[in-house]
């Protein structure tokens, strides 16, 4: 009985629905034409005047800001709450999970909008520091799943013996917990920084005057019309993200 190619000839179809939208937006990016109806010839010229932008890069300098500082902030409260969550268990500590898991499940348009109300609510002016706490918001629980992950197969019998010999908490912290869960919180922190850079939704909420970061550039010039430029850009951020991707799946994969 000869097997049906339909599964093979879907998932084909489902790869090409997927990927060559974005092979076409790289393959632009060397275009010379200038809205890419057709092609006119190879060229470098896009990515020479993407270098000369200067708001281009004052956006890629907040973006960079906002991602390694929420990165930073959300791996220490991310990875103290996943060992929380995996040491005590208490009636509590059901309330503790659903609060670190609901930013993973809750549409980014409400969690923007709710930011929002909020920090007017407080009056706390918007710009880089409410994209840096909604950042944060987000990120946290991400870094904390994936420690929870590495958490399920760790055994704790090597603190405890530490504990015995003499070591105190921090020598304990820095020296054993740490680096055996290293791979979890790296992994963690790689997802969260890809996540801060790539998110559009939140930012655009929550940012001020002169906050602009790249996703909301990005925005800015679809409007403006400038096609190639776009596609210069998206092309890098493609790479710097599948890179970003890759480094925290092999990480992932040292974990198991």
């Amino acid at each position: 009985m000869r097997r049906s190619r339909l599964p093979i000839v879907v998932t084909v179809l489902v790869l090409l629905f997927f990927y060559l939208p974005v092979f076409v937006l790289v393959v632009n990016s060397f275009n010379a034409a200038r809205f890419g109806g057709g092609w006119e010839g190879f060229t470098l010229s896009w990515y020479a005047k993407l270098f000369h932008h200067r708001e281009i890069w004052g956006s890629v300098r907040n973006t960079l800001f906002i991602a390694v500082s929420a990165t930073a902030l959300s791996v220490v409260i991310g990875t103290t709450a996943a060992l929380a969550l995996h040491r005590y268990q208490s009636r509590l500590q059901k309330y503790h999970y659903l609060l670190i898991y609901t930013p993973l499940v809750i549409p980014e348009i409400l969690m923007g909008i709710g930011l929002l109300l909020f920090f007017v609510a407080i009056g706390l002016p918007l710009g880089l520091f409410t994209i840096f706490l909604a950042h944060v918001t987000f990120c946290i629980s991400y870094v904390a799943m994936v420690v929870l992950g590495r958490l399920q197969n760790f055994d704790f019998s090597v603190v405890e013996a530490a504990l015995d010999l003499g070591a105190d908490l921090p020598t304990v912290a820095w020296r054993i917990l740490i680096p055996l869960l290293s791979p979890g919180i790296i992994s963690g922190a790689l997802l969260a920084f890809t996540l801060s850079i790539d998110d559009f939704v939140i930012s655009f909420f929550v940012a001020g005057p002169g906050s602009t970061t790249l996703p909301i550039r990005i925005y800015s010039m679809i409007k403006h019309g400038s096609p190639p430029l776009i596609n210069a850009l998206s092309s890098i951020l493609l790479v710097v993200t599948f890179l970003a991707v890759l480094i925290s799946q092999n990480f992932m994969e040292d974990e198991q």
